[in-house]
């Protein structure tokens, strides 16, 4: 990531000299824009540009307005080879000392535009405050989102790779219309958008150069534009999404009285009338859900590279296969509940394993079980501890599934099963499962999914006939428990579950030197484990993302930022 600061300036030579000297502590080269000030400004301007070695001083001949001023920034940082670009008025106006988490959130997303989100002081124009909520209103009937919570802010992060694409696409406008018209093309052109909360304040003796009319009249004729520009891409819209995202930053589909209402039905009706319900559903997110069905079809078509003849597969992979993996995906759902309330007898499951865990458990030491989103992972939770009494510990990332783990406790509140969410597997969560273990309980931790802070701590190991990122978290954590490690995996097949049980490591601890090699041969045995049995039943992979995708092109938007839907 290479950052440069733009400020456009149009006769604010009083707080300029200020706003530099407070940026000069970040070590950023700057583009000041000087949008055609009148001489005294322009002065003052020429002698930063001296004072200040890293300022770059560009002029306008006569004032074109804000949007050009920033539009001359950006293009000219991106020619020098810059990939980031900092927008800060001139005027004092922004709080400098957030720039550091702009900056971090840049550079967790890359691909991302990252904007201030204002947070007011008295110090605001009633009539600019109750202005912004208009604005707000069009521009999320223009992006049919609410992905866009603020849109007139000018402290910006801009991605320059994609402002520079639209540059080359569409014509903008040069005034007080453009931090608003840059941001819905760019979410238009699948720029995601992320808010980062800023204190904003209007200066006792600040400049204002909105012009109440004219401005107005400009940004109401962009409005009108941007409103039929949205019903001509309304269409394309509806089917598709960001494909881009990592899976922690795609919101749970679904909210929790959508699940309660099946949870009720499974109670009242059992599995008939749960999917009377649940097929309709699945449709519909078969149908609106791109980035999920492109996933679904992208993993079958790796699956028929390996397995050409593959008997749950057609010959020619059509929309019906994905269908097929999307339903797989309710049944599996059900299975779950079955699973969760002990509805699912062991006469009903083939565990030829079960004895590793019990030899086990008999020495007083619990285990770490490494499972994936293949197959019916409550399954392997719920038989693994049938006949016994065990205490299990799983692994749950509080911004996925929320919803489901919460009526599946309030179907079944005796389980033994302990869900232990967590953010990351961080020193603290260690600790207390290091606990867990030494009281002889085990601790099931899903192992193939990167999480949403474990960027540049991925290792990419061949599945499926190509490279995909796994992470580290899971085996480094296992390594510090100090205590065997198994996989676990649980499929259906010709009507009857199959749990298998192999082990990995008696330990991962081990000394410093050598364990880096380690962990990757854990790591890799691991994925030809997921491997065999995604390749054994496909229909049962679970993870409706590009699994391939490298980790460093994911998109981490804050679950904070998204909405529910």
């Amino acid at each position: 990531m290479k950052t440069a600061l733009i400020i456009p300036n149009y006769n604010h030579h009083l707080e300029i000299e200020n706003t530099l000297n407070e940026l000069a502590q970040f070590d950023l080269p700057c583009y000041l824009i000087d949008d055609g000030s009148q001489d005294d400004t322009r002065y003052v301007l020429q002698a930063m540009a001296k004072k200040f070695s890293w300022v770059t001083l560009i002029q306008h001949p006569y004032n074109r307005g804000k949007g050009a001023a920033v539009m001359t920034g950006l293009r000219a940082a991106y020619q020098a080879g810059f990939s980031h670009a900092l927008q800060v008025d001139a005027d004092g106006q922004h709080n400098l000392a957030d720039i550091p988490q702009m900056l971090n959130t840049a550079k967790a997303n890359p691909q991302a535009l990252v904007s201030g989100k204002p947070v007011y002081d008295e110090s605001i124009p009633k009539g600019r405050l109750y202005g912004r909520y208009i604005t707000h209103f069009w521009v999320w009937i223009e992006t049919l989102s609410f992905d866009i919570q603020d849109s007139m802010c000018g402290f910006r992060v801009y991605p320059l790779k994609a402002t520079e694409q639209l540059f080359l696409s569409q014509s903008l406008g040069e005034r007080m219309d453009f931090d608003i018209e840059i941001m819905v093309k760019l979410h238009w052109q699948r720029t995601p958008i992320i808010h980062v909360p800023t204190k904003v304040i209007y200066p006792a003796n600040g400049i204002s150069h909105f012009q109440g009319l004219h401005d107005n009249v400009r940004i109401s004729w962009m409005h009108t534009k941007l409103f039929f520009g949205m019903l001509k891409r309304l269409p394309q819209r509806f089917f598709k999404q960001n494909e881009a995202l990592h899976w922690s930053a795609m919101q749970e589909r679904g909210n929790y009285w959508g699940i309660k209402l099946l949870a009720e039905s499974y109670r009242f009706g059992g599995h008939w009338l749960c999917r009377a319900i649940m097929y309709p559903v699945i449709g519909y997110f078969f149908l609106t859900g791109s980035a999920s069905r492109h996933a679904s079809m992208a993993f079958l078509a790796q699956v028929k590279q390996q397995k050409p003849e593959h008997p749950e597969l057609s010959t020619n992979l059509t929309w019906q296969d994905s269908l097929k993996h999307f339903l797989s995906f309710g049944n599996a759902a059900l299975d779950r509940i079955d699973a969760w309330c002990d509805r699912i007898k062991l006469s009903e499951v083939d565990f030829a394993d079960r004895h590793l865990l019990a030899e086990q458990i008999a020495t007083g030491k619990g285990a770490v079980l490494l499972v994936s989103h293949l197959g019916n992972l409550e399954l392997c939770r719920a038989i693994s501890i049938h006949q016994k009494k065990v205490k299990v510990n799983v692994m749950v990332l509080t911004q996925h599934a929320e919803n489901f783990n919460k009526v599946l406790k309030q179907l079944n509140p005796k389980s033994s099963l302990n869900l232990i969410q967590v953010n990351e597997l961080d020193p603290s969560t260690a600790m207390l499962l290091q606990q867990k273990v030494q009281q002889g309980e085990l601790v099931v931790i899903a192992a193939d999914r990167t999480s949403s802070n474990s960027q540049g701590r991925v290792v990419e190991l061949p599945f499926l006939g190509k490279p995909a990122p796994f992470p580290q978290g899971p085996f480094i954590l296992a390594s510090l428990l100090d205590c065997p490690v198994f996989t676990m995996f649980c499929i259906r097949q010709q009507g009857r579950y199959q749990v298998h049980v192999q082990p990995l490591a008696k330990t991962l601890k081990g000394p410093r030197k050598g364990r880096d090699e380690r962990l990757r041969d854990a790591m890799t045995q691991y994925s030809e484990r997921l491997a065999y049995f995604a390749e054994l039943a496909p229909l049962q992979w679970f993870n409706f993302y590009d699994f391939w995708r490298e980790d460093d092109n994911s998109l981490r938007q804050p679950v904070t930022q998204k909405q529910e839907h």
